[in-house]
């Protein structure tokens, strides 16, 4: 798995290039020590199965250090890899051709708190949840969401468009990114976008950053648009025979016009493993499947009007039991067994393959007898939990521990070909919110329009011509 093609050679870091970085940056900006950098080879993916060491860590601490990094890169033919906090899950920022790491960290300033214009100006290092301690006082709120809130950096989330939880309402990181600040992939530092609500003055390049891993530059400041943050909120936890009749619910909500602020997933697999880890004791814990729904507004009257039609529809399409969840603490626990599956598979399993996969609202309920069909086929769990409420699941590919570690390797690649193929069949794609990467890129290259791949190869090659922007992402040139 450790295996890159690109058809650029690239040159070593040699102890003159250290000298001209530390000349640039400061000794202390400049790490070399392998016990310092080896926290930067790897991502929240497999450190054993896409780790790579960086041969040099760089912390610039503003744009112009992030510029005069990339010159000397494209002018010495050194790989750069961008890394925001490292919470990433395809090996976005994992430098596989070695090279310079260059980590946005202490670039974390909050620039400007513009209230007029309902926006702030921030450094790309800053952690995103620090936006939201910093206006909630205002009764505002950045509303683009990733689950990973409290530790990703604003800038890792406009290179991969995080979404979380609350994307069915509020949508993911782009809609809220009214500018950016981008040192390009040949050192130049722009602007793209503004403070501006509308904007149509010629291509919108800004939108072509966001979500590009990136491979087309560095973002280092960003203009965050923000919103009313909601003062009242309530979910629901809903529980169903099965996977298919949970999942069968998420397009009859969409349909009567109610758009809760998440519609979330759980399988009974998924809801027994966290619980265990949790230590934790529902009665609800046996049910075939649930959805935990979030409903938030201005209003309390009408969030409660929105949850009691939520609860009856479901009650009225076969839903065992609706449970209200209305007080801080009832809902810290069940939003808790949400957030920490992950990590509870982790213990059962540290070898596993978190998925992503995206479909359309009508497509979700085709979605689990396939997932059974490819577990049963390939000898292996596939816990299924997610985003429902906008076609995100996240299918988990879980080894057991039985298994060898050959084996393993040989059923995972066919188990993830045969969820892709099924995935592309329903008219959806592979990654809803996580992104290529490396972890996915050979797959993408065989399921992705030939014309659509050849013009994202065309654009790399136009704004990257030196490939030296975090190469061997997304997909290869070669």
């Amino acid at each position: 798995m450790k295996s890159h093609t690109q058809a650029t050679v690239y040159n070593a870091v040699t102890p003159a290039v250290i000298e001209e970085l530390i000349g640039l940056l400061g000794a202390s900006n400049v790490l070399l020590e392998h016990e310092r950098i080896e926290a930067y080879a790897h991502d929240e993916t497999s450190a054993e199965e896409y780790g790579h060491m960086p041969e040099v860590v760089v912390t610039p601490v503003d744009a112009n250090q992030v510029a005069a990094v990339v010159k000397l890169a494209n002018r010495t033919g050194i790989p750069i890899t961008p890394r925001g906090a490292g919470s990433g899950l395809s090996g976005g920022a994992v430098p596989v051709f070695g090279g310079i790491l260059l980590s946005v960290e202490k670039m974390n300033r909050v620039i400007e708190i513009d209230y007029d214009n309902m926006v702030v100006v921030a450094e790309s290092g800053i952690v995103t949840n620090e936006i939201n301690a910093l206006v909630a006082e205002k009764g505002l709120f950045y509303a683009g969401y990733p689950m990973s809130l409290e530790t990703c950096f604003l800038g890792g989330n406009i290179a991969e468009n995080a979404g979380g939880g609350k994307a069915i309402k509020y949508g993911v990181t782009g809609r809220y990114i009214q500018g950016l600040e981008l040192v390009t992939p040949t050192g130049e530092i722009v602007w793209l976008g503004g403070k501006l609500a509308k904007d149509v003055s010629g291509y919108d390049l800004k939108q072509l950053v966001i979500g590009s891993e990136g491979t087309l530059g560095i973002v280092t400041k960003a203009i965050v648009r923000l919103i009313g943050l909601p003062t009242a909120r309530a979910d629901l936890l809903v529980l169903f025979e099965g996977p298919k009749e949970a999942i069968d619910m998420v397009p009859v909500i969409m349909a009567h016009g109610i758009v809760p602020t998440s519609i979330e997933f759980m399988d009974q697999l998924s809801v027994q493993t966290s619980c265990r880890y949790l230590n934790e004791s529902l009665a609800y814990q046996d049910a075939g499947a649930m959805l935990l729904i979030e409903v938030d507004g201005t209003s309390a009257e009408q969030v409660e009007a929105d949850l009691i039609a939520v609860g009856d529809l479901c009650e009225e399409h076969g839903a065992i039991e609706v449970y209200v969840a209305e007080d801080h603490n009832t809902m810290e626990r069940v939003w808790s067994v949400r957030r920490n599956i992950a990590e509870a598979f982790k213990v059962y399993s540290p070898v596993q393959s978190l998925e992503d996969i995206v479909v359309p609202i009508a497509a979700i309920p085709d979605v689990i007898p396939e997932l059974q069909r490819i577990s049963t086929a390939y000898g292996m769990q596939i816990p299924c939990y997610g985003h429902a409420g906008d076609g995100n699941l996240h299918a988990t590919l879980v080894k057991d521990p039985q298994m060898s570690m050959d084996s393993w390797r040989e059923n995972q690649d066919k188990a993830l070909r045969d969820l892709y193929a099924v995935t592309r069949r329903l008219g959806g794609k592979i990654s809803g919110e996580h992104g290529i990467g490396i972890k996915r890129k050979a797959y993408l290259g065989e399921l992705i329009d030939p014309v659509e791949l050849g013009l994202m190869r065309a654009i790399k090659r136009a704004w990257d011509p030196a490939n030296i922007m975090n190469p061997g992402k997304i997909f290869d040139l070669a």
